[in-house]
């Protein structure tokens, strides 16, 4: 069990190359719109595609306030998003949820990574923190609950 304050965002990445190393089931996350998290970054594309190869069980789940960069700027995400549709979902948040500041990313319901101002690096991380972390569990299922527009890797219409 472990609780770690980031104040710096190179301690920010290192953490969120910490959680990605761990994930074995499960990954939820809650973000602006993901530019902080560099998830195109090989490393840890390699991991999220980890977890969701060793299991049909695995899920990822992103909820995102702005998904305009992910359609632009993320094809590797997108693409993950196709392969994995089964598993792996992505969703722009509804506008009455555009208020929220804080970014979460949840592992395997016992670890977390959580900033609580998305413009500010400071945040904490929780390894093996279960009671901790069910707090943000929770908060996580109220904001996916909202709905939203489904992000995905392909266009529809005719």
């Amino acid at each position: 069990m472990a609780r770690e304050l980031i104040t710096s965002w190179a301690d920010y990445q290192m953490a969120l190359d910490r959680l990605l190393a761990i994930a074995c089931h499960k990954i939820s996350i809650y973000d602006e719109d993901l530019v902080t998290l560099k998830l195109e970054f090989a490393p840890r594309l390699l991991h999220v595609k980890r977890v969701l190869e060793a299991g049909p069980h695995n899920s990822l789940q992103i909820a995102v306030r702005n998904a305009k960069l992910i359609r632009q700027k993320n094809p590797l995400i997108l693409n993950l998003l196709s392969t994995f549709g089964h598993r792996a979902t992505a969703r722009e948040t509804p506008e009455q949820l555009a208020h929220l500041r804080d970014c979460m990313i949840l592992v395997d319901d016992k670890h977390a990574l959580i900033r609580f101002e998305r413009d500010m690096p400071r945040s904490k991380l929780l390894i093996d923190e279960i009671d901790e972390t069910r707090p943000y569990l929770t908060r996580f299922k109220e904001i996916w609950s909202e709905g939203g527009d489904s992000v995905t890797g392909t266009t529809l219409g005719l």
